[in-house]
C-alpha cells in the first residue's frame, strides 16, 4: 500500500511519531535492558503473567512495536518474533538496539491495520500502546484475528476507560475526578495540542468487536500501580488518581478454532 492509499489517521500518526521518536529513545533503551514490566507505572510481568514463560517454537507479532522492547522480551523467551510499526524513526531506534543487544528479528515499516503477512502466521499477538490505541480498532482487531492461528492469543494494553472519560481535552493535562465526555459513541479521539489521532471504545463495543472478529474474551485486567510507583507520564494521571481508578487496562482474548 502506497502512502497515497493510507487512511488519513495513519498518515497523521506516522508524521507525529516520526517527529516524537527521539523522545522515546531513552525509554526504549531502558526497557530493552530490564525485566518485563507493563504500562506507564511499570507493573511487573511477574505479577501479570502476560507472556508465556517459555515461548520456544511460538510465532509472535508485536502490533505497533515502537522501539521493539516487547519484541525483544519475547525473542529472549524463544519466540520467533516480528515487529511492525507505523514510524520509520521508531524503527531506527529499534534496529540500533538490536545491534547493541545482538538480538535480531524482522522489523516491518507498515500499518497494523493491513499487515503484509499471510493468514494464520502467528500464535501470539500483542500491543502495548501501539496499534491498540493508534490504529482504528475496527480495522486492526480483525487484522489481528486474520494473522492468528486458531487458539492463538491476543493481548493488548490501552488507556483505562475511566481515564479517557475524565482527562481534559487539552493534551498534557492529567485525569480529573469529573466526567468530561460522553461514554456512548467513543471511537476516534483527538486532543487539543496533539498532532496524532487515537482510538478508544466502551466496554460493550470492545466485547462485541472481539467476538465479531472471532475471539473469545478471556480476561480484562485493570492495572493498579504500587504505592511507590513512578512514571514519566504524569500528564496522564497522578499516582493518587491511578490508585483509585484504573488508568490502564489489559484485554486478553483467544482466536476461536
Amino acid at each position: 500500500m502506497t502512502s497515497e492509499d493510507l487512511p488519513e489517521h495513519v498518515l497523521r500518526n506516522r508524521a507525529a511519531w516520526d517527529a516524537d521518536a527521539v523522545n522515546y529513545a531513552e525509554a526504549g533503551e531502558l526497557a530493552w535492558g530490564r525485566e518485563p514490566s507493563w504500562g506507564i507505572w511499570g507493573v511487573p510481568e511477574t505479577e501479570l503473567g502476560l507472556l508465556p514463560a517459555d515461548m520456544t517454537g511460538l510465532d509472535a507479532i508485536e502490533l505497533g512495536c515502537g522501539t521493539a522492547y516487547i519484541s525483544a522480551w519475547m525473542a529472549r523467551r524463544g519466540a520467533r518474533v516480528v515487529g511492525i510499526d507505523n514510524s520509520e524513526r521508531q524503527l531506527d531506534t529499534a534496529r540500533r538496539l538490536q545491534r547493541e543487544h545482538d538480538l535480531e528479528f524482522p522489523l516491518l515499516h507498515g500499518n497494523a491495520e493491513t499487515v503484509p503477512l499471510a493468514d494464520g502466521s502467528f500464535d501470539f499477538a500483542i500491543s502495548e500502546y501501539g496499534a491498540s490505541i493508534w490504529a482504528d480498532p475496527y480495522r486492526w482487531v480483525p487484522e489481528a484475528s486474520r494473522l492468528l492461528r486458531p487458539g492463538g492469543e491476543l493481548v493488548f494494553l490501552v488507556n483505562g476507560l475511566i481515564l479517557i472519560l475524565t482527562v481534559p481535552e487539552q493534551d498534557g493535562l492529567p485525569a480529573t475526578e469529573t466526567l468530561l465526555r460522553p461514554y456512548f459513541g467513543l471511537h476516534r479521539t483527538e486532543w487539543i495540542g496533539s498532532n496524532g489521532v487515537d482510538f478508544h471504545l466502551g466496554y460493550g463495543d470492545w466485547i462485541r468487536l472481539l467476538r465479531h472478529s472471532g475471539f473469545e474474551v478471556e480476561d480484562l485486567i485493570e492495572l493498579r500501580p504500587h504505592e511507590d510507583a513512578t512514571t514519566r507520564h504524569n500528564d496522564l494521571a497522578t499516582l493518587e488518581w491511578a490508585r483509585k481508578w484504573p488508568s490502564e487496562e489489559i484485554w486478553r482474548a483467544r482466536r476461536k478454532g
